[in-house]
């Protein structure tokens, strides 16, 4: 017979405490990481000494305060410049001292400087072409080491994909190879299942974490926002996981077709929520 003990256990207590504590800080992140605030700022605004609130909030958020301003810092910065605005100003209006500062976050994130991001894929080379799959039309963005990116498309609507995909890397070079797109096609939707398709991704470590889960949803099965939220980081990230979801160049072979509302609705699938609903039956029924 299992007894009960009688004192609570002093750790729950303590992890409960943490909770509002992690809270406020987020909340003191949202609103000022454009200040480029401080490990010290933000420990008081959490209530805790430095050294104790870097180590609660890493704990909790599977990041450290530093990394979370980066990435929110390196998110902003990349949609600025796409916008048309220059290194420096992308720098100084995300809370940076200049392009040095912007750099370094860059190569945090990317492994790429924000000059090359600027570039949209300049000295990239892709071939780009359509073959026939389950779900309509297959578009296919294949890097000289592997598939880049997936699209699908009802007839007719193949070229608005192919331009999609191709917005993606607007500087990029591309021609067009309908025969390396069926090889691939045949490797993933052949006879026999799947074949092991080598994947070229182009994306940051928050989102490449976030796909990362997405492959481990296994087929048949679905998940939603929240929970791969608090897999990869917290519940709190169900925003920023939605993005990278939405984000995920990879249709299919990364399942994002797996990921529903928390009530179970079919919602946010970039190709269209027939195509959603129908890859999920499909992979019902071949289970």
């Amino acid at each position: 017979m299992t007894h009960l003990a009688d004192t609570p256990d002093p750790t729950l207590a303590v992890r409960a405490s943490d909770y509002p504590r992690i809270n406020a800080a987020l909340d003191f992140i949202a609103a000022h990481w454009d200040e480029q605030p401080s490990l010290e700022r933000i420990a008081q605004a959490a209530g805790l000494s430095p050294h104790h609130f870097q180590r609660v909030f890493t704990r909790w958020t599977g990041a450290s305060p530093k990394r979370m301003i980066a990435a929110l810092t390196h998110a902003s910065a990349r949609r600025l410049m796409r916008e048309g605005a220059s290194v420096l100003e992308a720098a100084l209006e995300t809370g940076l001292s200049g392009p040095s500062r912007l750099h370094d976050v860059f190569i945090a994130e990317e492994a790429v400087t924000p000059g090359n991001a600027r570039t949209a894929g300049m000295g990239l080379e892709f071939a780009i072409g359509h073959a026939p799959t389950p779900f309509g039309t297959g578009v296919f963005l294949i890097a000289p080491r592997g598939l880049s990116a997936l699209a699908f498309a009802d007839e007719g609507g193949e070229a608005e994909a192919e331009a999609d995909l191709k917005a993606r890397f607007p500087a990029a070079d591309f021609t067009v190879d309908h025969t390396a797109a069926d090889h691939y096609a045949q490797a993933i939707f052949g006879e026999g299942g799947t074949r092991p398709v080598p994947l070229v991704l182009y994306g940051t470590p928050w989102r490449r974490q976030v796909w990362r889960a997405l492959l481990a949803i296994p087929p048949g099965e679905t998940t939603t926002y929240g929970d791969i939220a608090r897999e990869v980081c917290t519940a709190r990230a169900s925003r920023a996981v939605g993005a990278a979801v939405g984000a995920n160049p990879v249709s299919w072979l990364i399942p994002c077709h797996r990921v529903l509302a928390s009530d179970g609705r079919l919602n946010g699938y970039h190709w269209g929520l027939e195509r959603k609903r129908a890859m999920l039956a499909y992979e019902a029924a071949t289970r």
